[in-house]
């Protein structure tokens, strides 16, 4: 399973009344709502030993840290990622949307996989992209009101394969 993953939004709701907490890397604490969850799909129950669970991240900060240190950015917040990559492509210039169609375009994908954002524009992703879509409200970030939809895209790929 891949799951697309952005930051601001997502695990780090966008509070404009409060104070934003910074941990000593200087990258803002998530929410424990968020890592909760983000964990539990991590690491499910009764997941496959031989299933494996990619992360790749789909955020503004993406190319700020090179892969371990964002391994370590996910570690000092309690979360244990193996499988993690940055959303890269020549699109350069391009919005969120554009560089996740563009990923795939170049990708060759029968995995399962979610997205999880905050941006509204993916709202125009195509259909087939748009159905893994799980769109949180950027005060608020991921929560447990996400998992039934989470679920839902999952299962209904393990139906189809």
């Amino acid at each position: 399973m891949i799951i697309f993953l952005d930051i601001d939004g997502v695990m780090v709701p966008a509070k404009s009344w409060a104070p934003l907490v910074l941990l000593e890397d200087d990258f803002p604490a998530f929410s424990p709502k968020a890592t909760s969850v983000l964990n539990s799909l991590l690491h499910p129950a009764g997941l496959k030993s031989h299933e494996n669970v990619k992360v790749v991240l789909t955020t503004s900060h993406k190319n700020r840290f090179t892969i371990e240190e964002w391994k370590s950015i996910f570690r000092k917040r309690h979360i244990s990622i193996e499988h993690l990559e940055v959303l890269i492509t020549q699109a350069i210039g391009k919005n969120r949307k554009e560089e996740i169609c563009i990923w795939f375009q170049e990708q060759a994908i029968a995995d399962r996989f979610v997205i999880l954002d905050d941006d509204t524009s993916l709202n125009d992703l195509p259909d087939h992209l748009k159905a893994h879509l799980v769109l949180t409200s950027s005060t608020i970030g991921l929560n447990q009101s996400h998992i039934g939809q989470i679920e839902s895209i999952i299962q209904d790929k393990l139906i189809a394969a």
